[in-house]
């Protein structure tokens, strides 16, 4: 019995491959996705965000929401419909926030969520880039005169249900041979007042809804103190459902969009003028030279709007979280990897 020779064979798979990967490309590139095209039909993102964090995601007197998750969601709204301002948000407990995900009431949950290993699989979602990295810490009243956390033995701690923060809390004790008395609280407006009544020795959350907690809701900040130990690390990372590539895709790349904005010192003051830049990578993020829009289903201009009506990574920062807000926090290890933190945005090509 002849053979085909190797050679040929080996052309042959060659070529089916090519042509497989091919059909593939075109089929991804032809059809999006359910909550792609639902988001496009009715015309706005509905963005579940928290009850009320100031800096992250909080309504002022007349309605308006504002904050860093907030700018997350009106990133995406900039990018699909050229309009930063059509989002409608839904305020959503931390027991509520990954039901509403799943059951399709929300299209994005931008609500200072940890990504872990269970939520992004038994879940059902896909977590996005991190845009915020914190870690779990404890707040405690300065009358106690505590220094550390290793301190806290026999304390009763608020935490809230529902959350890493209540199993990160119980391991730290556990691994440092320490006992406490949780006191558990559904609501988070509830639990800050069982703590500042003196219901429980410390708060624990992460550092930087404990900071935004002690500037927003104590007539002097200095009567409480945040205890130095970060006790766990906390990805905060908007979530969408999975099976959706596309709409990942546009959710992902709406925030890398700011971090390369930034980047490349990119402002909405100067996006304008950015956009005779001859830097090829510039000319790529502002859709000057054509095809990320293509590739995400959206205009050439997507980012263009994003950096124009949201402004770059640093300016969400610095207003809502930094220097500009009252919380005042350093850039840490939300910096740029190139100050020494950990916010990169892949090649945008």
């Amino acid at each position: 019995m002849k053979t085909r020779p190797v050679k040929s064979r080996l052309g042959a798979f060659a070529i089916a491959a090519t042509l497989s990967v091919s059909a593939l490309a075109l089929s991804g590139t032809a059809q999006a996705g359910a909550t792609f095209d639902g988001v496009k039909q009715k015309g706005y993102v509905q963005c579940g965000v928290n009850l009320g964090l100031y800096g992250f995601s909080s309504p002022d007197d007349k309605g308006k929401w504002t904050g860093l998750d907030v700018d997350m969601c009106r990133a995406v709204a900039a990018a699909m419909f050229g309009d930063a301002e059509k989002v409608k948000y839904t305020p959503l407990s931390a027991q509520q926030r990954l039901p509403a995900l799943q059951s399709g009431e929300i299209d994005i949950l931008a609500r200072n969520t940890t990504r872990t290993l269970t939520r992004d699989t038994a879940n059902g979602l896909n977590f996005t880039p991190t845009n915020y990295y914190d870690g779990q810490g404890f707040m405690v009243s300065s009358k106690l005169g505590l220094k550390s956390a290793k301190q806290l033995n026999g304390a009763t701690v608020c935490v809230l249900p529902g959350t890493t923060t209540e199993q990160n809390v119980s391991d730290y004790f556990r691994a440092n041979k320490m006992t406490f008395k949780p006191v558990v609280i559904e609501k988070n407006e509830e639990l800050n007042k069982a703590f500042f009544a003196g219901r429980c020795d410390a708060l624990t959350s992460d550092a930087s809804q404990l900071a935004a907690i002690r500037a927003a809701e104590v007539p002097n900040p200095n009567d409480y103190v945040i205890l130095p130990e970060l006790i766990s690390k906390e990805p905060l990372s908007p979530a969408v459902r999975q099976g959706d590539e596309e709409w990942m895709n546009l959710v992902t790349w709406a925030f890398y969009a700011m971090v390369q904005a930034e980047e490349k010192g990119i402002t909405s003051q100067t996006v304008d003028a950015a956009l005779t830049s001859p830097d090829p990578d510039v000319k790529r993020l502002l859709g000057v030279t054509a095809g990320n829009g293509k590739a995400l289903g959206v205009e050439e201009n997507w980012a263009f709007n994003i950096i124009k009506q949201v402004g770059n990574y640093a300016q969400s920062y610095e207003r809502n979280v930094g220097a500009g807000s009252k919380l005042k926090m350093p850039r840490g290890q939300n910096a740029l990897y190139t100050e020494g933190g950990l916010m990169y945005a892949p090649p945008m090509k």
